[in-house]
């Protein structure tokens, strides 16, 4: 934090980086259930301090109240310094005017290396301007982009155009329309694609492309149609087993934006998901847990963690040497499976759950507190203890 604010010296941040609580830069944005984005720190004191609030609408939030990372804007924030630096140091001559390169993309005679251009320059330029991503989806550019990103051009234009797609997703309203344009066919076709001899590029093209689905996915509307759709979430389960680390990572932060809405959640668990985030949570994912915490509260997610061997164990061991928000979902998924399960519940009584929930008690995390006492209250009403 102490880095970006010291950076604001000369540089002017637009008002949408500034976490509206605290009033400076984001350092790690979040969006809270009521769909603004706060500063997780800021808005993690908030909740702490027992409000049940959002900030800004004042209106009540679900009882989850889920924080999930923004990462489009947090990279919009982080290469914002950089990326206006750059822009103003390049000649007149390669400053193109965006109109310009609007055409190009559009224009049906524009080469790949023409498109990929002027895609470059359109992603650097509306990292920070939002009058040009209006202007971009009111063009017509949106088809000729989606285009790109699905047809079998060389890798470093899908990647480019999946990170122009991303940064128009940022905008309420045109993550509606993205998807009534026919983003998530295109999505999920450089979700699933093969390296096509692109290396590491491959991997971030598809490592964007569940970051895509996962901002497209914080409307609620969106949530249901991109699971119905074909492919997209066993496309990110794939990710999830077979992907690097940061395919992973944004594959498990994806799967758990998409399984908050609860037929999304009996989908995940039919393409294999409870096996994959619990190998993925043995391997160091610890974002793995806060998606079955979301699929312990459907039934058939319940019955296939009881199923794999070494479910509890591993949950435990979460709950032990986990972060904060680690433990909190540890306990929820814990809670969820001692609740339908007497002999689950016995199996965590014996491996030391109960002398963890005292401890937790007394957490800094009133959702850890709240988690660990439900889990005890559980406990006892199954006369357990």
């Amino acid at each position: 934090m102490a880095t970006t604010t010291t950076n604001t010296t000369n540089t002017h941040y637009p008002d949408d980086f500034k976490c509206p609580i605290s009033l400076e830069i984001m350092s790690e944005p979040v969006i809270l259930s009521s769909g603004h984005t706060f500063d997780r720190t800021s808005i993690q004191r908030w909740l702490d301090a027992g409000h049940r609030t959002c900030p800004i609408t004042k209106l009540p939030l679900s009882d989850s109240s889920s924080l999930i990372p923004n990462h489009a804007l947090r990279s919009l924030i982080s290469t914002f310094t950089a990326s206006k630096a750059t822009t103003l140091s390049k000649p007149n001559h390669i400053r193109e005017h965006p109109e310009t390169l609007i055409s190009n993309l559009t224009s049906k005679s524009s080469s790949p290396e023409v498109k990929l251009a002027s895609i470059e320059h359109l992603c650097s330029l509306s990292k920070r301007d939002s009058e040009l991503r209006k202007r971009l989806t009111e063009s017509g550019a949106v088809a000729a982009l989606l285009g790109c990103v699905s047809g079998r051009n060389f890798v470093a234009l899908r990647e480019k155009s999946l990170k122009l797609v991303l940064n128009l997703s940022l905008d309420d309203d045109n993550k509606v329309g993205l998807v009534a344009e026919g983003a998530i066919s295109s999505v999920v076709a450089a979700l699933q694609r093969g390296d096509d001899n692109g290396g590491s590029s491959s991997a971030d093209c598809r490592a964007t492309a569940a970051t895509v689905l996962t901002s497209l996915a914080v409307v609620e509307v969106n949530k249901a149609t991109i699971g119905a759709y074909p492919f997209a979430i066993g496309g990110l389960v794939r990710l999830l087993r077979g992907g690097g680390a940061r395919e992973r990572r944004e594959a498990a932060t994806a799967l758990y934006t998409l399984c908050s809405y609860p037929d999304n959640r009996r989908r995940a668990v039919e393409c294999g998901a409870v096996g994959v985030l619990l190998d993925s949570l043995c391997s160091g994912l610890e974002r793995a847990v806060e998606v079955l915490g979301l699929l312990a509260k459907c039934k058939r997610g319940r019955e296939e963690m009881v199923r794999f061997n070494g479910c509890v164990k591993i949950l435990i061991n979460v709950v032990r040497n986990g972060s904060s928000r680690g433990v909190q979902y540890g306990l929820l998924t814990l809670n969820s499976l001692c609740l339908s399960s007497e002999v689950i519940c016995m199996e965590a009584l014996k491996e030391g759950v109960f002398e963890l929930c005292l401890r937790f008690l007394e957490d800094d995390s009133e959702k850890v507190r709240r988690n660990a006492s439900s889990l005890i209250k559980v406990f006892g009403g199954a006369g357990c203890i």
